[in-house]
């Protein structure tokens, strides 16, 4: 019989006993990775059985791509928005702590700041593949400050800003640099975005519309020059409206240009939507939706007063607010408890809850080539689950990087 070395000599890890989302579906069989990838276990010349290397025993769990969470401004007490001297161990911090959260990719989010934390911050972090350091680092994604002043939520007003020439300049004056950055929330209403939205395309940077007053017809104008998501739907902008519906409307826009998918944001945490919303979202447009947690430097911290960028917040139970206001400033919510809390509100199924948290960030963010799927070839970023959703392990390129304890 002929032996696997002819075709690698790394070893084989075998998944069994688990049921694996494959193609919007959980099928029971097992699962291959070689060399942090998913195989395809027709092409090997052996005998499957007698040839893993490892067997991974996942007593009746699920298995699910890895969680990508893109919009995450901190946690654990550290806030990516601080210009401290060392921005990549906060980022290194959190990447740690949000395994347990089944995440094993993100994008580091900050929110409206003075171009002298992004010309800091930006450099100091790098695109990169997790392991067992912690989940890999997508882009930032650069929330403002090209947003309206009327739906700023939590963001500084003296720190928003509006496009003087429409260009490239603006860009690269308030943010330094474009290297490392995944996505840019604007505001489209805003005089001379069209051309700023199409460069960022242009440049393979996700343009998402959000903290805006935009109509419908400015949302579209936006997504036919390249706009593909929208930051956390709902909030932060204007509440829809039948004869207006604005941003809401791209929902169910017959503007979107053939073959374009627009993708929308849920902060899924119970406080930022109503139960109700987020069925009509879902029920509208269940391709697009991308659970994200919005969450802040308080995540994983106790109740009371916390920095957010340039703000003082303080957390109320799960709530989070600017200090003194009634104003929600980001969640406290982990990418899991938001995976069950969108499966319970919206009565959708196991498989399209774990792809709102998976697969459609990936196709959001240009990379379900290698994420956001278990087809062969994909990386074997996995999470295990039990029939509730909890998770029980967390694995990068098909390394156990993080497991529950008994």
């Amino acid at each position: 019989m002929p032996s696997n070395k002819s075709v690698s000599d790394a070893p084989i890890t075998q998944f069994i006993n688990c049921r694996i989302l494959r193609e919007h579906r959980l099928q029971r069989e097992d699962l291959w990775v070689r060399e942090g990838r998913i195989l395809d276990p027709e092409k090997l010349f052996f005998d499957e059985q007698g040839y893993a290397d490892k067997r991974v025993d996942c007593e009746g769990s699920i298995i699910a791509p890895g969680f990508i969470d893109v919009q995450i401004n901190g946690g654990y007490g550290i806030d990516f928005s601080q210009a401290c001297e060392d921005v990549c161990s906060g980022v290194s911090f959190v990447a740690k702590k949000i395994l347990e959260h089944g995440v094993t990719s993100f994008c580091p989010t900050l929110v409206t700041s003075p171009p002298a934390v992004y010309h800091k911050v930006l450099p100091q972090v790098k695109v990169h593949n997790g392991g067992s350091h912690g989940a890999g680092v997508l882009g930032f994604h650069l929330e403002g400050p090209f947003i309206s002043l009327e739906k700023k939520g939590a963001h500084p007003a003296q720190f928003l800003r509006p496009f003087q020439s429409g260009g490239i300049d603006d860009l690269m004056e308030a943010y330094g640099s474009l290297d490392n950055v995944a996505m840019v929330t604007l505001a489209p209403e805003l005089a001379n975005s069209q051309s700023v939205v199409r460069e960022l395309s242009q440049r393979g940077i996700t343009v998402s519309l959000g903290h805006s007053v935009a109509n419908l017809s400015q949302a579209e104008d936006a997504v036919k020059h390249g706009a593909s998501f929208i930051t956390h739907l709902f909030n932060a902008m204007l509440p829809f409206h039948h004869r207006d519906p604005g941003i809401v409307g791209l929902l169910t826009s017959d503007q979107v240009p053939a073959g374009r998918t627009v993708y929308y944001g849920m902060i899924a945490d119970g406080i930022h939507t109503n139960p109700a919303a987020l069925r009509i979202a879902h029920r509208a447009h269940p391709s697009g939706l991308v659970l994200v947690t919005d969450a802040i430097t308080a995540m994983g911290l106790p109740p009371g007063r916390h920095t957010l960028g340039q703000q003082v917040i303080e957390i109320q139970g799960l709530h989070a607010y600017v200090a003194g206001t009634t104003t929600l400033c980001g969640s406290i919510a982990t990418m899991d408890m938001c995976v069950r809390h969108f499966k319970q509100a919206s009565g959708c199924s196991v498989e399209e809850a774990l792809e709102a948290a998976s697969l459609h960030p990936a196709q959001l963010l240009g990379v379900s080539n290698k994420k956001g799927n278990l087809d062969y070839g994909s990386d074997a970023d996995l999470v295990l689950l039990d029939d509730a959703l909890n998770i029980k392990a967390t694995y990068i390129s098909g390394e156990e990087v993080w497991r529950k304890g008994p």
